[in-house]
């Protein structure tokens, strides 16, 4: 069949030259992803962030560089364990309405658990929940953090975490508009390009006509 047959090495190169083609096709399919991004845009994201100091050189001021990773590494994954608790989901949970399934599925993102600023991401329709959702999770991930470390429940008492940005957050879209025109217009071209190739005729080789003619 037609569409089975492999392009040829004309058609590639015809296909290459249609700069005309691909300048528009480009476009066509930049403005169907800006269509897509206004008509159905992406949920709004809000970030709040927390300082945490593991006070590397007081916690172990002896120790070699491979205990110190390892007091970081075992540290950073009880805060994390922290940050997705049952106990601060379910606060969120019950202030916004919002099921601890979907804060774990996607609406909530950590990012950049290691000594530092760790920031807390959550994404909704609404740009004021979403801003309401990061500063809570935030400031309740701080505030359990430090209790624990006070009353030396489990982790180190010279770690320090302090919510350093928890009002007025940067929101923005999920997804920019950049990404939506350029997955448009790569999209259609690759649509086209493949269309175009498969639906190219075959051309019979002349040694071929020849052959057959003679008896």
């Amino acid at each position: 069949m037609q569409i089975f047959s492999s392009p040829s090495l004309d058609d590639l190169i015809r296909l290459l030259k249609a700069w005309k083609f691909w300048a528009l096709g480009a476009i066509f399919g930049a403005v169907i992803g800006a269509a897509v991004f206004f008509a159905a845009p992406p949920p709004y994201q809000a970030r709040a962030t927390v300082l945490v100091d593991f006070n590397l050189e007081e916690a172990l001021p002896a120790e070699t560089d491979r205990q110190h990773f390892y007091y970081l590494e075992r540290e950073t994954r009880k805060l994390e364990e922290i940050a997705w608790s049952d106990d601060v989901m379910q606060t969120l949970s019950s202030e916004f309405g919002v099921s601890v399934a979907e804060l774990r599925g996607g609406v909530l993102e950590l990012s950049q658990p290691a000594e530092g600023g760790w920031h807390f991401y959550a994404a909704n329709r609404d740009a004021n929940l979403a801003a309401g959702l990061a500063s809570a999770w935030a400031t309740a991930f701080a505030e359990i953090a430090t209790d624990k470390i006070n009353a030396s429940d489990g982790l180190n008492s010279f770690i320090e975490v302090t919510a350093t940005q928890s009002d007025n957050l940067p929101i923005e879209r999920s997804a920019p508009l950049s990404a939506y025109l350029l997955i448009g217009a790569i999209g259609l071209l690759s649509i086209s390009a493949i269309m175009i190739l498969f639906s190219l005729t075959p051309r019979p080789s002349p040694s071929g006509r020849g052959n057959g003619g003679e008896g």
